[in-house]
């Protein structure tokens, strides 16, 4: 036993499952209390990490968050796999101490869903909880913050019973800040071409400034991604709602500019936006950079605290401006809270520097929560509230959040659109709490974009969490909005399918305000008509919901009720339904409306009737793709 215990490793082991970054640096922030603590610690993302080691590890934090419909973050997926094994016995985690803190919405029906699921399959391995789960909650004043501190509490005090050795003066012994100051994790490389570094040539090819700037950048995570599948080029920017009414919904069509995807109906598509060039430039004056400088960005072995050089002979450098433009988000995104922190030490007016404290402090959370991500502040706005602050670069480099990807549902099928790509997307815009206007970087930028100017644009294709039916496949569609985007393509897909022979139905429920935003009007109308594959006369059929025409507001439930039977009808065919759209209260309610149907045409209780679509849904029969 006495040999065992000497392989545990005396630290705290911090892994993270992140879509969008906020799980890591929730993360990393668990990190740099622990070591301000005297506590070793090492913080990994999920799919960087061979689940088989866990039974090595004396005490593992897992902070994780949850997307969509209650699904894992993609650098889960592996991991989570794994654990579910059935051969792994009750006391495969034996000895093994951990805690879980999650990041949720609780505007969502499955709120912190992976923390909830990991928590039990821990304990379910006989692994140790030092403490009870957190549940951190994007809709609480300070955002996830407001439980992660309270939790991180909790956390010292009882690990510190547990294993007194990880924290040697105690868990409520900080180390002060001053002397803590972090090293940055990355280091900058500045090259003079004309002075021995003539072997460095630099390309004008964008595809080639993209995959090394990227590459290159600090913010790199299982979610970002440097070498686009493929560049688009724009031949359409076509409105769909009418001027005036209040929302902007366009269409988009792309033509692949050289390699041409296969993607599927119910793929999603990722684009990398431009960034304002003014913007840009405006961050580089406020930082006194140097645009034209090449560099080259490393991240730091943080066992050694040396740069990790060992690829300098294959890099090349890019400009600085170029770095910024591509990996840097300086005028959309929000700096996290260790922004504040950092900019305390590097601020030379007194009133500064105790406004930075203090935001960067406990006390201070829900004051910067309002100030910050409730105004979505950028980095650029914060900087400039800050005159005296001038942070070097590779701190920035660091901590400027990444330019990451914006995905999208694809609304068009290969079959009808050879060599295209469809988008439908809504131009995203909305006022502050102190009437600022924000507008979406991403749709707002295609937007913007010309078809005659040919611009390249970086994109990814995935798969979404809405399948590929075949043919034969009866379809129940709830879309209400730009939910109808994958709906486009699957009937644009079997409308080309029924020319060489029978499909199944398809019932299509969409909801709109009024006219002004019913989205695609024709092309659903015109496949309702004669035996389209939306119409009736071939057992499916189009129903559209207004909320606005009529004093009562009608939603895609009401229409749902509407055709209770014919519903029942196709589900006793084996139909799947399918849901898509915005992911507050719709998809719950349009379960509940589900829940009605088969209650009543069914002739069961309604909690039979949960259990029945619940088995829908554990086939992979009922499917949701929802976004905030």
């Amino acid at each position: 036993m006495g040999n065992e215990e000497e392989k545990k490793p005396e630290r705290l082991l911090i892994l993270y499952a992140s879509q969008t970054g906020n799980a890591l640096d929730a993360a990393e922030r668990v990190g740099r209390e622990a070591e301000r603590r005297g506590c070793p610690a090492v913080v990994r993302s999920m799919d960087d990490y061979d689940a088989v080691s866990l039974t090595q590890e004396d005490t593992v934090i897992f902070v994780v968050s949850t997307t969509g419909q209650g699904d894992p973050p993609d650098s889960m997926k592996v991991f989570w796999r794994f654990m579910l094994q059935k051969s792994l016995g009750k006391q495969w985690l034996e000895g093994v101490h951990y805690a879980v803190f999650g990041l949720g919405d609780s505007g969502y029906q499955k709120f912190n869903f992976v923390a909830k699921k990991l928590d039990n399959r821990l304990l379910d391995l006989g692994a140790i909880a030092v403490v009870e789960r957190g549940l951190g909650d994007d809709q609480h004043r300070s955002g996830y913050e407001g439980a992660l501190d309270p939790w991180m509490q909790s956390l010292w005090r009882r690990l510190h019973q547990i294993s007194p050795s990880l924290f040697p003066q105690g868990p409520d012994f900080v180390i002060p800040d001053m002397k803590f100051i972090d090293r940055p994790k990355v280091h900058i490389t500045y090259h003079n071409i004309g002075n021995g570094d003539s072997k460095l040539s630099l390309s004008s090819n964008i595809q080639m400034q993209l995959e090394r700037a990227r590459s290159m950048s600090a913010g790199k995570s299982s979610s970002y991604k440097s070498k686009p599948d493929c560049f688009l080029t724009m031949i359409k920017n076509q409105p769909l709602t009418k001027t005036g009414c209040g929302k902007d919904v366009r269409h988009f069509e792309f033509e692949f500019v050289s390699t041409a995807i296969e993607y599927e109906v119910g793929d999603v598509l990722e684009v990398l936006p431009d960034q304002d060039p003014a913007a840009v430039d405006a961050f580089i004056r406020r930082c006194n950079l140097d645009p034209e400088a090449l560099i080259t960005v490393h991240r730091i072995e943080t066992n050694n605290n040396l740069p990790d050089i060992h690829r300098n002979t294959t890099e090349v450098p890019v400009k600085l401006r170029t770095f910024v433009e591509l990996t840097m988000d300086v005028a959309s995104a929000s700096p996290r809270r260790y922004f504040f922190e950092i900019m305390s030490y590097f601020t030379t007016a007194q009133h500064e520097k105790e406004r930075l404290e203090y935001f960067a402090s406990p006390e201070g959370r829900d004051d910067l929560y309002q100030y910050n991500q409730k105004e979505r502040r950028t980095v650029l706005e914060v900087l400039d509230d800050f005159p005296s602050v001038q942070m070097p670069f590779n701190w920035l480099v660091q901590l400027v959040p990444p330019l990451r990807t914006r995905a999208f549902s694809i609304s068009s099928s290969l079959l009808a659109h050879p060599n295209q790509v469809h988008l439908t997307v809504n131009v995203v815009s909305w006022m502050t709490p102190y009437k600022r206007k924000r507008m979406g970087l991403c749709s707002t930028w295609l937007a913007g974009l010309d078809p005659q100017q040919g611009i390249y644009i970086p994109a990814w294709f995935h798969k979404g969490s809405l399948p590929h039916p075949p043919p034969s496949l009866p379809l129940i569609l709830v879309g209400p909005g730009t939910g109808c985007a994958p709906f486009r393509g699957f009937i644009e897909e079997r409308a080309i399918q029924s020319l060489s022979g029978p499909t199944a139905p398809i019932m299509f429920f969409f909801g709109c305000r009024n006219e002004d935003d019913f989205l695609y009007k024709d092309f659903w109308l015109s496949q309702s008509e004669n035996e389209g594959v939306l119409s009736e006369a071939k057992g499916g059929g189009f129903y559209v919901a207004f909320s606005r025409n009529q004093p009562q507001k009608v939603y895609v439930q009401h229409k749902m009720l509407e055709q209770s039977q014919e519903i029942w009808n196709l589900l006793l065919s084996k139909a799947s339904i399918f849901v898509a759209g915005s992911s507050t209260k719709m998809p719950s309610d349009v379960w509940s409306t589900f829940e009605e149907i088969v209650s009543k045409e069914g002739e069961a209780p309604r909690d039979a009737a949960a259990n029945w679509l619940r088995a829908l849904q554990r086939a992979g029969k009922y499917l949701v793709e929802a976004w905030s």
